[in-house]
């Protein structure tokens, strides 16, 4: 890891940081190194090492709808929240880096009387993040206003993709196939009101703040919705809202949540996605699938 260093002083680094640090639920165990890019140079730098030192690379956004395991992550962990440059390339274009947060894009939407983006005004991703999971809110998906992305591949190659390449479907896209590293993506807008976009967002912002738990730590949503089911009511129907393992707990005020209430870990919180897995199967025969992602080691 000291090669690293040397190699490039200029990148941010730490070597055996605790993901809980930055992961959403407070949850993770550690990192072998972590490191931050600041532009797109430094991203193919890490990668080029990576490749070099044949050490493994786990590329994470803001770690906003993630669970680490409490064994922490082998290798180079690279966050890209240090790029988050956001300009106006276009009257109705926005180009952002993968590191900015999908809320500031909103405002920076806003401020451009620019629409399309309302529905995003809550959703605490990192634009990559976003895309990778083709995130969605009240009805809208990034993949409606995306119009290219650009990305770097494992091996160092520099690509773009229209949206059409890009395969979105319900918090899929073809990034979680390819493993590419998602760099920067163009937003295509249309000119609207700024009163009503603000109205908009005020309403959203509304919905999200009186029915989600936003006062402790949590990864937002845990599953994908099943065809033909809510999944909120299912976990409420089955009685499983309060219910909980160590520290992590069916939200009370949102089944669809699990918030760590107690200083739980990463273990607790899967092993509570299970119990409520296997509570939903054997009630209604439904399979429930994460929306969250879980990667790691067992501790």
């Amino acid at each position: 890891m000291k090669d690293f260093n040397n190699t490039y002083p200029d990148i941010k680094c730490f070597e055996n940081e605790p993901l809980s640090k930055y992961t959403f639920t407070k949850t993770g165990g550690k990192a072998d190194l972590l490191v931050f890019p600041k532009s797109i140079q430094e991203v193919k730098e890490v990668i080029d090492w990576t490749n070099q030192s044949q050490m493994s690379l786990t590329v994470l956004g803001n770690a906003s709808n993630l669970i680490v395991r409490d064994g922490g992550i082998r290798g180079v962990v690279m966050m890209l929240t240090d790029m988050k440059a956001i300009q106006l390339m276009e009257e109705e274009l926005i180009e952002v880096q993968s590191g900015a947060g999908l809320i500031e894009v909103t405002h920076f939407a806003l401020e451009h009387q620019l629409t399309g983006l309302e529905f995003a005004c809550g959703i605490p991703g990192s634009i990559g993040g976003a895309v990778f999971m083709n995130a969605g809110a009240y009805g809208g998906e990034v993949k409606d206003v995306i119009q290219e992305v650009d990305v770097l591949t494992r091996d160092g190659v520099f690509k773009n993709y229209v949206n059409s390449a890009c395969h979105f479907s319900y918090r899929h896209s073809v990034f979680q196939d390819n493993d590419e590293v998602i760099l920067a993506v163009r937003f295509k807008l249309t000119k609207g009101d700024v009163q009503a976009i603000k109205q908009e967002m005020d309403r959203l912002t509304f919905l999200r703040e009186s029915k989600q738990p936003l006062e402790y730590p949590s990864c937002g949503s845990v599953f994908k919705r099943p065809e033909g089911y809510y999944t909120g009511k299912l976990i409420q129907d089955a009685g499983l809202q309060g219910y909980r393992i160590g520290g992590a707990e069916v939200s009370q005020k949102h089944a669809g949540f699990i918030v760590n209430v107690d200083q739980a870990t990463a273990t607790d919180y899967t092993d509570l996605i299970a119990y409520i897995q296997q509570t939903i199967w054997n009630l209604n025969h439904v399979q429930l699938e994460t929306e969250v992602k879980i990667i790691g080691e067992e501790a």
